[in-house]
């Protein structure tokens, strides 16, 4: 289901505006969308870490970034964090989610569990159909892919 940051009321945390979102790629820390440094740049509270879990779903290469496919028979590493509602605009500006256009990534809201806890979290998928030919990322883990990808590479 793609939904509006208007639309988020279930997940959202009404005293403090803050929401929970699942991060599985260049969101994640020490990436290249780094969300704490995304915040910073606008000037956006800091995300709060949750925690690292996995969430239902197969990951792919598309070079530079992946593209997760939701599946319950795979499972996908990937970091919670608690955030304000204010970064979820810049999170669909990284991801290229605008109202009214299809795009490769939407904004869809699954529920992750997370240290014994399940979160209703936004999480940006792509559908099945954009992963055709590309190769799937074997244990789902981006970081420690692209990690072991680039050394190869060196």
């Amino acid at each position: 289901m793609t939904t509006a940051a208007h639309d988020l009321p279930h997940t959202c945390d009404r005293q403090s505006g803050a929401v929970h979102v699942f991060v599985y790629g260049t969101l994640r820390a020490g990436e290249i969308n780094d969300m704490m440094r995304a915040a910073e740049r606008h000037g956006i509270a800091a995300p709060v870490y949750v925690g690292t879990c996995t969430m239902g779903g197969r990951l792919f290469d598309f070079g530079s970034y992946p593209g997760m496919v939701p599946d319950a028979a795979a499972s996908v590493t990937g970091d919670v964090y608690r955030i304000p509602a204010a970064l979820i605009s810049v999170l669909d500006e990284i991801e290229a989610v605008y109202p009214g256009e299809a795009g490769l990534f939407v904004r869809e809201v699954h529920d992750v569990s997370c240290d014994g806890a399940t979160y209703p979290c936004i999480v940006y998928p792509v559908s099945a159909s954009a992963v055709g030919h590309l190769p799937q990322i074997p244990g789902g883990d981006w970081v420690a892919y692209r990690r072991a990808r680039d050394a190869s590479a060196a």
